[in-house]
């Protein structure tokens, strides 16, 4: 494939997606396929001859998109969001044309400096205290990770070399090993302090837990994955009051702030906590400018150019952009609530502060097991359950951008349906 032929077929591509984008909502939310259905629809070796690109495109229909779930169909209320938005798809097409490696400052200037700019910028719009910033000499920073899960191991990795270095520094006969079979990591059943637990969307009470963390040298990391993103609007910020206390804090633009996967922000106060556990120094990695802010904040060594999508979906939508579509999915989330408290046959099983709502029948777990059974068998909608305490739960999240007032009214009234149906028959 040459230039020539990369603009004709990048072109078709862009139309592709938008066709898919655009007619997603007429396309079954959930596959029908079995586990191993692809392997016997395609050769079990490379060709060793080109195939021609229209034929590549035909077995993405035939092939792939069957068994697809389609994640950013107005019907799919499972999970949490994926984020997904324009700028952002022109962005990654950017990111891989540069195709830098960025795994330090010399290697490509652009993708560490504009990381550290992006960061700032998101940590204003959420009002982090200054300390997790940057600046031009801040301590802090804000580093993009490839999930929050890898976020919170940088984390606790992070927390151990500190201490480990710093009972070393007090008592110089310790040997690693002596001080590693005692530290102690807390956690809740929920892993860390988390704003937005994934079952149900609760929040720990940081000024209740950051005292103490202070008060005993601990290091404090918060999770924030899904309703970090909320925090942009003056209303919900003041759900991250007490992040003042932690050591380092995270949430994931890409799922609720039109970035698509992957991007999770980390922030710290002191990054030389980061640097000190993570930072290499062999000789090919060296160049004349060590101390400009190379990004040594995590597991791999090379990194994308990621934050070429936060800088095209923040001035694309800019904040207020942003903003209205978290508020609208929050009322979406309560316009389901509605739905819900209004059948006397359901009930809400915790507060909906965000765009999530759990909700199940009134009745045994087995009953709202076949409920969610017949739902997701239906294939019209997609959910998934949790448990709260000893209740099986059905949640719903607003998920797709593309969702509005007409496909949640559409949602409950194919759970109402099925619920009838189901109460209806026989049981033992």
């Amino acid at each position: 494939m040459d230039s020539a032929e990369f603009r004709r077929r990048g072109k078709e591509m862009v139309d592709f997606v938008a066709d898919y984008l655009e007619g997603i909502e007429g396309r079954q939310v959930y596959p029908d396929v079995e586990p191993g259905y692809l392997r016997p629809l395609i050769p079990t070796t490379a060709p060793e001859e080109p195939d021609m690109f229209e034929d590549i495109i035909s077995d993405v229909e035939k092939i792939i998109m069957p068994g697809v779930t389609h994640w950013h169909s107005p019907f799919f209320f499972a999970y949490f969001p994926s984020a997904n938005s324009y700028p952002a798809l022109l962005a990654d097409i950017l990111c891989g044309a540069i195709g830098c490696i960025g795994f330090s400052w010399a290697a490509s200037p652009a993708c560490t400096e504009l990381e550290t700019v992006m960061m700032d910028w998101l940590g204003k719009m959420l009002k982090l205290p200054e300390a997790f910033l940057a600046g031009q000499v801040g301590e802090g920073g804000g580093v993009i990770q490839g999930s929050a899960s890898e976020a919170t191991l940088v984390a606790l990795l992070a927390a151990r070399t500190k201490v480990t270095r710093r009972l070393q520094a007090a008592s110089p006969g310790l040997t690693q090993g002596a001080i590693m079979e005692k530290l102690v990591a807390y956690s809740s059943d929920q892993v860390v302090a988390t704003l937005g637990t994934t079952s149900c969307c609760s929040f720990d009470n940081l000024l209740e837990v950051g005292p103490i963390c202070n008060k005993e040298d601990m290091w404090l990391h918060i999770d924030a994955a899904y309703a970090g993103s909320s925090f942009i609007c003056p209303e919900f910020r003041h759900l991250l009051n007490g992040v003042e206390f932690a050591d380092s804090f995270n949430f994931n633009p890409h799922k609720w702030l039109l970035v698509n996967f992957d991007c999770s922000a980390m922030w710290v106060k002191k990054r030389t906590d980061l640097i000190g556990a993570f930072k290499l120094d062999p000789l090919y990695l060296k160049h004349n400018h060590q101390d400009s802010g190379t990004l040594h904040w995590q597991l791999p060594l090379g990194r994308r150019f990621r934050s070429l999508k936060m800088w095209f979906v923040f001035r694309m939508y800019g904040v207020k952009g942003l903003q209205a579509y978290i508020r609208k999915h929050v009322r979406l989330a309560h316009e389901f609530e509605r739905l819900v408290q209004q059948d006397p046959r359901f009930e809400i099983c915790t507060e909906v502060t965000l765009g999530l709502v759990c909700f199940r029948l009134k009745g045994s777990n087995r009953l709202n097991e076949e409920l969610l059974e017949r739902i997701n068998s239906a294939k019209k909608i997609h959910l998934v359950p949790c448990h709260l305490r000893d209740k099986f739960v059905l949640r719903f999240a607003i998920c797709a951008r593309t969702v509005e007032s007409a496909h949640v009214q559409l949602a409950w009234k194919h759970v109402a349906q099925l619920a009838t149906s189901l109460l209806a028959t026989p049981r033992d």
